[in-house]
């Protein structure tokens, strides 16, 4: 998938380098539920095991051809949002710290977020940002998501930490009517 400024594609292991650049620190991972990887051997294991998911895209810059994040849209066995719907996915995303503010993040998702109703066949797309992310949470309300429900006191495994997690959704219906206003 193209935007105007980035590629959208599949992760690669020649990839790892430039994933453990942006997934070591500590600004990230944490704020979307999973630890800073150790080393380029752990970012290349997330590369295979995990990144080599289907709907799993890494957020490559065209001016640069360098990976700087990932986006995916997600299966209810892959997520820990309860859906209302078998033809529902999750989207989640994360991008590098030097790339914040600048929109890159909404742009891939407007991208992915197509894909899922017009090629997938979602019925909604759900998402979450726990406390305290705003970045993630201004994301979310940039895309037209809405608020469902708030889950308080989660047991969060990948950094055994307590967290409160927001829970939004955009329907295919609300989607659809914002594309015939933009």
């Amino acid at each position: 998938m193209e935007t105007s400024r980035l590629i959208l594609r599949h992760w690669r292991d020649d990839d790892a380098e430039a994933l453990y650049k942006y997934a070591k620190s500590k600004s990230i991972g944490p704020a979307a539920g999973w630890n800073p990887h150790k080393d380029v051997e752990e970012s290349l294991m997330i590369i295979r095991e995990i990144f080599s998911k289907p709907e799993t895209y890494a957020i490559v810059l065209k001016e640069t051809m360098e990976p700087v994040g990932c986006i995916a849209l997600m299966p209810q066995s892959d997520s820990n949002i309860k859906f209302s719907s078998p033809y529902d996915m999750e989207l989640g995303y994360w991008i590098g710290t030097p790339y914040w503010g600048r929109g890159l993040v909404p742009e891939a998702a407007k991208a992915l977020i197509r894909r899922g109703f017009e090629e997938l066949g979602c019925k909604n797309i759900w998402c979450g940002y726990f406390d305290g992310n705003n970045k993630s949470r201004r994301v979310q309300e940039k895309l037209g998501f809405s608020h469902v429900r708030t889950e308080q006191d989660i047991f969060w495994e990948t950094t055994c930490e307590i967290k409160t997690e927001h829970v939004n959704i955009l329907t295919r219906e609300s989607w659809e009517e914002r594309q015939k206003s933009l």
